[in-house]
């Protein structure tokens, strides 16, 4: 933690790069832990409900396991979230990058946030382009239907779908112009997210997360803690 601090402090361009274990002390449950979504029981694999071929065939199924699993709104910020949205307005934070499509980060107050597979908090007919708040597809049951008939799809990469091309960049961008890289709460075996850690080439590359990951050896600092604990520290 000492050096931890210290880092922090000589550092201006923090990048922080997130996975699902920074909501996990918000409530929301991961996706590959022993309670996590991908060992719950369910008429089909959660890896197959959120495919972009599940969601275009079974769209009623893929609401019910939507609305169940992935309603955010209901969960608060927690101490790493509120301590990065501090950061960013110490003007500390270059940006956020997440894999998470909560929300939590702006929820917080951060700002400049990179989500790689979308959030929860946007959504869109698929015929029409016409925005729909979260809480109207929450709230809603069935199929959510536009006012010209057409779908309502949440604005998150399902499997078989791309990453925004947009996105993807500002990511690496800002991964690129760090002096500092936080890496926490994922397992970093997500593809292609994961490749984007590889565009840093500083030398304060800070890995904390509860488990090894394939980029331990790599980290100029590892902490295998929660991080709440951590940033409670910071």
């Amino acid at each position: 933690m000492e050096k931890l601090r210290e880092l922090v402090k000589k550092s201006e361009r923090i990048v922080f790069f997130g996975g699902a274990g920074v909501s996990t002390e918000s409530g929301i449950p991961d996706f590959r832990s022993k309670d996590g979504l991908y060992n719950q029981k369910y008429d089909f694999p959660p890896e197959e409900i959120l495919s972009h071929t599940f969601f275009m065939k079974h769209p009623e199924e893929f609401y019910h396991f939507y609305r169940d699993k992935l309603n955010s709104l209901k969960y608060e910020p927690n101490v790493t979230h509120n301590k990065l949205a501090q950061w960013e307005r110490e003007g500390k934070l270059l940006a956020i990058v997440t894999q998470n499509i909560d929300g939590l980060h702006q929820k917080a107050g951060s700002q400049a946030v990179y989500e790689l597979h979308g959030s929860v908090l946007r959504n869109y007919c698929m015929r029409c382009k016409e925005f729909y708040r979260a809480e109207s597809v929450f709230g809603s049951s069935g199929i959510p239907k536009c006012s010209c008939g057409g779908t309502i799809k949440p604005d998150v990469v399902l499997y078989e779908e791309p990453l925004d091309s947009k996105v993807t960049q500002d990511a690496v961008n800002a991964i690129c112009n760090a002096d500092m890289l936080i890496i926490a709460g994922t397992s970093l075996t997500v593809y292609p997210a994961s490749g984007l850690v590889n565009y840093y080439r500083g030398d304060r590359l800070v890995l904390i997360n509860r488990d090894i990951t394939p980029y331990d050896d790599r980290a100029d600092l590892v902490i295998h803690e929660s991080l709440g604990k951590v940033f409670e520290g910071l």
